[in-house]
């Protein structure tokens, strides 16, 4: 499948087509994580899930961060 680079408004982007969209599970307003290896652009559907337990435990650790210092002893 090629797909073309397109100017949009200030930036470059490009339209990803609904049945790829729809492998992927997401829809226009998901976050997606884009990396690269080499000349590779990899789309990944973000975990949602993963994302907000990420921010409640790191809510945590700085709220309690001295009582976890010290059992870390």
């Amino acid at each position: 499948m090629n797909i073309t680079i397109r100017k949009i408004g200030n930036s470059e982007g490009i339209i990803i087509p609904k049945d790829v969209l729809d492998r992927l599970g997401v829809k226009a307003g998901d976050e997606i994580t884009m990396t690269s290896e080499g000349s590779k652009l990899i789309l990944t559907a973000a975990d949602g899930d993963f994302d907000r337990q990420l921010a409640h435990a790191e809510k945590f650790m700085d709220r309690y961060k001295v009582a976890l210092k010290k059992l870390a002893e």
